[in-house]
């Protein structure tokens, strides 16, 4: 991601990117965050005021270069 700062705090005019298993939920344990469907692919989005195109697309090519 480009545009998606990475961060825990969500809320801002930015958008934002967050992995809940290794920040907000990394003191819960694996099963805890199981049953409350916190997985490991789990990627949290708050999106920004950025124009959506420029948001697709940052999404589009992070998505894009797993695929890779």
């Amino acid at each position: 991601l480009k545009l998606f700062a990475q961060a825990v705090s969500l809320g801002d005019v930015d958008s934002l990117a967050c992995h809940p298993a290794s920040t907000t939920h990394s003191f819960v344990s694996p099963e805890a965050r199981a049953a409350a469907g916190v997985g490991e692919g789990m990627i949290r989005l708050s999106v920004g005021i950025e124009h959506p195109d420029d948001l697709i697309a940052d999404l589009d090519q992070a998505l894009a270069s797993l695929a890779a």
